[in-house]
């Protein structure tokens, strides 16, 4: 599984990088087809953004604070799955493990 991490936190891309090595997974770079999306929902342009990767049939797990449960309900409602801080690490290794 190709997987692009679009966050600018180093903290959480070191971990994320791990989780997808650990899964199997190819970090890919911005721009490089990939199957997997994961996207800090904080970033500016994020929700659009995950409207025209799930547009292009890009699966996108979106993360961020759980104090922020507008932009995690509206990365929801683009289409994104989207979860609290403490829980991508775990929604990132089941989405590597449980690819199709």
């Amino acid at each position: 599984m190709k997987v692009l991490l679009a966050t600018r936190d180093l903290i959480f891309r070191a971990k994320l990088s791990a989780v997808v090595r650990e899964g199997g997974g190819e970090l890919v770079k911005d721009g490089e087809a990939t199957d997997l999306v994961v996207l800090d929902v904080e970033a500016s342009g994020a929700i659009e953004r995950i409207l025209g990767l799930v547009g292009r049939g890009v699966t996108v797990l979106a993360f961020g604070p759980h104090v922020r449960a507008e932009l995690l309900r509206a990365a929801r409602d683009a289409g994104a799955t989207a979860v609290p801080n403490s829980q991508v690490e775990d929604a990132l290794r089941q989405a590597i493990l449980h690819e199709p």
